[in-house]
């Protein structure tokens, strides 16, 4: 199996279980790996045969700002689902990483990973 990446996608939601999280949008990172085939498309050199890592990065872009879950795992669950379901592919991982949320580090996150990578 083949994998299409995007690296560090900044999506902009409200997120969090206190009060004053739920007061402004915060920006999330997103990394995402997708299962793929990539032969068709080297074969023919056309976006139609590959897995458009631009409508996945739009598509998940629009649906974290029109999203409002409290937690970190509820939206990368929701966001693996939504991949899944409308862009085919057989496996992901997705890493969601949450900047500056707890006192003395860079950032806290999930990763999930969900379908079939054979």
């Amino acid at each position: 199996m083949d994998i299409i990446f995007i690296r560090e996608l900044r999506i902009q939601t409200i997120i969090g279980v206190h009060p004053w999280e739920r007061q402004t949008r915060r920006t999330l990172l997103l990394d995402l790996e997708l299962g793929a085939d990539v032969r068709p498309a080297a074969a023919t050199d056309r976006l139609d045969d590959t897995l458009d890592y631009q409508a996945v990065a739009r598509r998940v872009g629009e649906f974290a700002t029109a999203s409002d879950f409290r937690l970190v795992e509820t939206l990368g669950e929701r966001i693996a689902e939504l991949v899944l379901r409308e862009f085919g592919v057989p496996w992901l991982r997705l890493t969601l990483r949450k900047p500056g949320a707890v006192r003395d580090t860079r950032e806290v996150g999930v990763i999930i990973e969900r379908g079939n990578r054979d």
